[in-house]
């Protein structure tokens, strides 16, 4: 029994679990902290996701590209036959069509840029054929890379190599045509440059389309050279300026060509959305 008047023993709190009080930078936001005002901070945000994708698809683009161009060092096939057919084509031009002063204007647009295109041909049926054998293409689609930039890796080494086989065919075309390559050098360029990524972006999406057939270089080029035309007919129509501003001796008018050179923009832009875009789904079928 407890002896009346002696003080009673103190009731102990029972422990919980929630252990004890958290230190201010342990809390999370808008837990139990608030600012002066008496509101809790806003939460901080991550960097946007699309900037994480667009991140991880320039890298995957750049290791396709990284590849392809480490093949063609290792066996030189590409712009070796690209550039030795190219050279021939413009050889057997400039003998066959020779007609003094006017072949300048006249016949060298049409000899460089049949000698690009049917280069092209060439070089997108060997580069789809490295990804057949072994499987190799497999080996890109299981691989966390995006579909897209596959597409751009493989659309970025047709272009290298096509340009590759260009800085050998265009002096060819200036020592045979009599073209003042230095008077017209920059505006040449800057058309090649247009003209090139056209070929490049539209032949890269449908050269996947037919990697899986038994005749792809005649499937690609029945299908490709009539959705090659406003580039082809456009680049042709501005390296005429060009090399009509050469044999007339004057400097280049950017505004004969500022024309040319915007259709050929317009359809860079469709070529590389619409094969960034429609790639994935290509190959899905």
């Amino acid at each position: 029994m407890r002896r009346s008047g002696s003080p009673s023993c103190p009731k102990k709190e029972p422990m919980t679990s929630a252990g004890p009080p958290k230190a201010k930078s342990e809390m999370r936001v808008g837990e139990n902290e608030t600012t002066a005002g008496g509101k809790a901070p806003r939460p901080e945000f991550t960097t946007a996701p699309w900037r994480a994708i667009l991140s991880g698809g320039a890298r995957g683009a750049a290791v396709v590209l990284y590849k392809d161009l480490r093949i063609e060092i290792a066996t030189r096939e590409i712009v070796t036959t690209t550039g030795f057919f190219a050279a021939l084509v413009i050889i057997l031009t400039s003998v066959a069509f020779t007609t003094g002063p006017a072949a300048t204007t006249r016949v060298a647009p049409g000899a460089l840029w049949t000698a690009v295109l049917f280069s092209s041909v060439l070089a997108l049926g060997r580069s789809w054929q490295r990804e057949r054998e072994e499987s190799a293409l497999l080996g890109l689609l299981v691989s966390p890379i995006p579909r897209a930039a596959i597409w751009l890796g493989k659309a970025a080494g047709v272009f290298v190599f096509l340009m590759a086989v260009e800085v050998v065919v265009v002096p060819l075309v200036a020592l045979l045509f009599d073209v003042d390559l230095p008077r017209v050098a920059g505006a040449l360029t800057l058309i090649m440059v247009f003209g090139t990524v056209g070929v490049a972006a539209t032949g890269t999406l449908f050269g996947a389309m037919t990697v899986r057939t038994r005749a792809r270089e005649l499937l690609l080029a029945t299908v490709l050279l009539p959705l090659l035309s406003p580039a082809l007919l456009s680049s042709v129509a501005a390296t005429r300026e060009v090399f009509y501003a050469s044999a007339s001796g004057q400097p280049v008018d950017f505004g004969e060509v500022r024309d040319w050179l915007l259709l050929l923009g317009v359809f860079d832009t469709v070529a590389v959305v619409g094969g960034m875009a429609l790639f994935g789904g290509l190959l899905e079928d």
